[in-house]
């Protein structure tokens, strides 16, 4: 029997898009296995993995520490679980070139936006605000390579999550929540099929 691909997911928030990965490997569908998941805070990532049994690492950043030392640490807990793929769902810290190298071209990033735009936090409320204002026309979710700067590198996947007139925020973001979660599962398949291939 073929060896599973082992994934590495880092998140720091909520969980939901590496909810959407563990779901999508338990049904099948996402033929791999998350072999670790990782958090710089105490989320509700972590219960999440707890719960699906998948090893669970909690790794604040302490006061004095610097990004490359914390990055290079965290690197060595990822490695050491063997990763074919690292993922980042939610997750809130521009990794350096410490950490990206140790993994060249096996660590992708979601973001809820369109390919240059809205990078960085709160891309959701911003986009909405453009749009409120007349500076944006549509929403989105790409997953891409990441690289140091922040949100870019090669696009994966990316997709329009349309905004209507009548949108309110919280309307607009459940719909870019749902895309995420089908996006950041067909990225991964198509990350691994073209490494397998």
């Amino acid at each position: 029997m073929a060896r599973r691909p082992r994934l590495v997911v880092l998140a720091s928030g909520r969980g939901t898009n590496l909810q959407a990965i563990l779901d999508a490997v338990r049904a099948g569908a996402l033929p791999a296995e998350v072999a670790l998941v990782a958090s710089d805070k105490p989320s509700p990532a972590l219960e999440r993995a707890e719960r699906a049994r998948v090893p669970a690492l909690y790794l604040p950043p302490r006061k004095g520490v610097s990004r490359e030392d914390y990055d290079a640490l965290l690197a060595d807990f990822v490695a050491a679980a063997r990763p074919d793929l690292v993922v980042l769902a939610g997750w809130m810290r521009i990794l350096t070139p410490v950490f990206l190298d140790r993994f060249p071209n096996r660590v992708i990033n979601l973001h809820p936006a369109l390919p240059g735009a809205f990078p960085g936090l709160d891309a959701i409320r911003r986009n909405y605000q453009a749009y409120r204002r007349g500076q944006a026309t549509t929403g989105g979710v790409m997953v891409h390579y990441a690289v140091p700067e922040v949100d870019a590198g090669p696009v994966i996947l990316a997709e329009p999550v349309p905004i209507y007139p009548g949108d309110s925020l919280r309307a607009f973001e459940a719909r870019v929540h749902a895309t995420e979660h089908r996006l950041i599962v067909e990225a991964i398949r198509r990350v691994l099929g073209r490494d397998a291939g």
